[in-house]
């Protein structure tokens, strides 16, 4: 029996990932993105595989925190109102589902999905042979007053019984022996003890691309130009060639939205776009953890191309031009945090988190099409989810049952 021929489109970590199961499996898989595996988000993340993080981010309801977005100038989240307006629709959605009743349905469902993380990535890093990449000692979550600091304690407690995430709690004096060059301005920390950190998150999805081409896979560096049915399967035209196909699994991330809408699918996506840079240190500073300064909303990572600093979300449309503002604000509070030197590029990355107003991705067969399949909607969390929706989209092409139920995150929902 012939193999059945599958055109993966995106070549993100979920895109690899969904490829990578796919081609151990038996199919024939073409790998197919404009750039190189690993170089559009998934390149410019914070690095980490979040056990924890098994609830979802929510769109603020209170209304203390609504009228401090307002001005425009917090580090953790930005706005335009142009992007905003263009994605008002789902974001009044995403609004309503962070509702107290709402967002309790969710979190379970989501957590379901972050349960897997470790293990799918496990998986994929000892056939890659890319462990050196990885460390399993966690990351940091500072704080700076301890009635917030107490309040995550107790959220994080929660999460512990209800979902097995383990943490450890540390005081100035603990929090100082792993980050000794930490200002004085921070005076506690929550230490999540289950994720893992890679310093260089583009490289661990190239790795992973490697095993599956090792495996038989192909992979084509083309713009996609079409994508229609053809006969019982379809047709994908790109600037290089024409390739005939019985599947084809959109993991196209930001861009998912747009081509399914060619195919007749409305699905409310919208995207968080992030930024980063990387600096040096002050000699002889270093830093050791993932830092995340919770009460403003930036990440610090030691990367291998300098200290990455992160930051949080700037709703506006995909392709809008760049506005450096929220990083320059972050960097301004990073530099009283820790003695960062000398930015190393001359202009910051740009990236979009694709986002669904449920805060679940879509995974799973598109309702009209046979053979059409999505695997988008991530948001914060595609690199930690990308070997998780590999494999449970493999079950599903298999006709298996996958691990967990996948009604939660069915294309039909919206």
């Amino acid at each position: 029996m012939a193999k059945r021929q599958v055109a993966v489109l995106g070549a993100g970590m979920v895109g690899v990932s969904v490829a990578w199961h796919l081609q151990k499996r038996g199919f024939d898989v073409t790998l197919i993105d404009r750039r190189q595996p690993g170089r559009e988000t998934s390149y410019g993340n914070a690095g980490i595989v979040q056990r924890e993080a098994v609830r979802p981010y929510a769109f603020p309801r209170d209304m203390k925190t609504i009228l401090s977005v307002l001005p425009n100038r917090r580090v953790d989240i930005r706005y335009r109102p142009k992007g905003m307006l263009n994605a008002f629709s789902p974001l009044l959605s995403y609004w309503h589902n962070s509702s107290t009743g709402r967002y309790q349905k969710i979190v379970p469902e989501y957590a379901s999905l972050i349960g897997l993380c470790l293990e799918a990535h496990g998986k994929m890093i000892e056939a890659a042979g890319a462990g050196h990449l990885v460390r399993r000692d966690g990351w940091l979550e500072i704080y700076r007053t301890q009635e917030k600091l107490d309040k995550r304690v107790v959220e994080a407690q929660e999460a512990l019984k209800l979902y097995g995430v383990r943490f450890e709690v540390l005081d100035r004096a603990a929090l100082i022996e792993k980050e000794p060059d930490l200002s004085e301005k921070i005076i506690g920390a929550i230490h999540w003890l289950d994720p893992w950190t890679v310093a260089d998150p583009g490289a661990l999805v190239a790795a992973y691309a490697n095993a599956f081409v090792l495996q038989g896979g192909t992979i084509l560096q083309a713009d996609i130009e079409d994508v229609e049915p053809q006969g019982e399967g379809y047709r994908v035209k790109t600037d290089q060639c024409e390739l005939a196909v019985d599947d084809v699994v959109m993991a196209l991330g930001p861009w998912a939205g747009q081509w399914a809408s060619k195919l007749g699918y409305r699905i409310p996506t919208f995207v968080k776009r992030g930024y980063h840079m990387h600096y040096a240190t002050q000699a002889p500073a270093k830093l050791n953890y993932w830092l995340m300064d919770a009460e403003v909303g930036y990440l610090l990572a030691p990367m291998n191309a300098g200290v990455r600093l992160t930051t949080g979300a700037e709703l506006d449309r995909l392709e809008s031009p760049a506005d450096e503002h929220q990083l320059e604000a972050a960097e301004n509070v990073a530099r009283g945090v820790f003695p960062l030197a000398e930015r190393k590029e001359p202009v910051a990355w740009k990236g979009a988190r694709p986002c669904l107003p449920d805060m679940k991705p879509i995974i799973g067969p598109a309702p009209r099409h046979q053979g059409l399949w999505f695997a988008f909607g991530h948001g914060h969390q595609g690199f930690t989810l990308g070997p998780a929706t590999g494999e449970l989209l493999a079950d599903i092409m298999e006709g298996k049952t996958p691990a967990i139920d996948m009604s939660p995150f069915r294309a039909d929902r919206f």
